[in-house]
């Protein structure tokens, strides 16, 4: 039997679709914005099962880079942290946030670990590290600043024009 050597980057994709799927459920005003976040990881899924694993792991490590950034960025981390550190006041709506967003760190950070190793072994020293890179570093810049354009549009009160 054949075994894809990709199939740790597959099963951590589909693991961090389904947190944000989850956070769809704990979280429902922010049923769209975590839709959206599930985006490129069912994107990386697309790529391998297309065999296209260069473009996957390099799309796989900048967009966990650019998610873990912007959770650190706007709070969500050090939420998560102190939501998990009150255990004792658990609830689903507000602990199961803060785990489903630990366990989705968790998941970023082994994505990046793990398409770290498997470009090395399998892309380092062909000569195509800089353009997969540089597009794949386009196409993770676009869709989080679009999808942050998308969020702070939406979230932030109306200024009226006078």
């Amino acid at each position: 039997m054949l075994m894809r050597p990709y199939r740790d980057i597959g099963t951590l994709a589909g693991l961090q679709v389904v947190c944000f799927l989850l956070l769809t459920h704990l979280e429902p005003h922010f049923f769209l914005l975590h839709l959206y976040q599930s985006i490129l990881y069912v994107g990386i899924l697309v790529l391998l099962f297309y065999m296209e694993d260069r473009w996957a792991y390099m799309i796989g490590m900048l967009a966990s880079v650019v998610w873990l950034g912007m959770a650190y960025g706007v709070g969500i981390l050090g939420e998560s942290a102190r939501r998990l550190a009150q255990l004792s006041s658990f609830t689903w709506t507000s602990g199961g946030v803060g785990l489903v967003a630990a366990v989705t760190s968790v998941i970023a950070v082994l994505m990046i670990v793990f398409c770290a190793r498997h470009w090395m072994r399998e892309y380092a020293g062909l000569g195509k590290a800089r353009s997969t890179f540089l597009v794949s570093l386009g196409i993770v810049g676009a869709f989080y600043g679009i999808l942050a354009a998308w969020f702070w549009h939406t979230t932030s009160p109306a200024v009226p024009v006078a």
